[in-house]
C-alpha cells in the first residue's frame, strides 16, 4: 500500500507521522507544501470531505498572526484563499490512501486506514 503524506517538513507532527509510517513499513510519498506548492483542487477535495473548519489550523503560528478582523470575518471562500496563500495554515499531516482523508496525526486513526 502506498500513501500520500502532505504537510511541511519541518513540522513536528508531520516528522512523527513520517516516522510513524515508516516504523510501519508503510510506503509513502510527501509532498511538502512549501516546495511542491499547493492545488486549488486538493484544497476543495479536503474541504469538501474534512469540512474547511477542520482543514484550517487554529493552533497554528500562522493563525496566531493573523489580525482579528480577518478571523471574525472568516468564511469558507476566504479561508480557502488564506490557506492557498498560506499553506502552513492548514492542520497538519493530511494522509490520503486513495480512498479517504485525514488530517492530523492520531496513530489510532490511521492504523483504523491503513491495515
Amino acid at each position: 500500500m502506498s500513501v500520500e503524506v502532505y504537510g511541511i517538513n519541518n513540522c513536528d507532527t508531520v516528522k512523527k507521522a513520517r516516522r510513524w509510517l515508516e516504523q510501519q513499513q508503510i510506503e509513502y510519498r510527501f509532498h511538502d507544501f512549501r516546495k511542491d506548492g499547493l492545488e486549488k483542487s486538493q484544497l476543495d477535495e479536503w474541504c469538501e470531505q474534512l469540512g474547511w473548519q477542520n482543514v484550517i489550523n487554529r493552533r497554528s503560528t500562522s493563525w496566531r498572526e493573523l489580525d482579528d478582523e480577518t478571523k471574525q470575518a472568516l468564511n469558507e471562500a476566504k479561508a480557502k484563499q488564506l490557506m492557498l496563500n498560506k499553506p502552513t495554515l492548514i492542520k497538519r499531516p493530511i494522509l490520503n490512501d486513495g480512498e479517504q482523508i485525514l488530517n492530523g496525526f492520531n496513530e489510532k486513526a490511521w492504523e483504523q486506514v491503513l491495515r
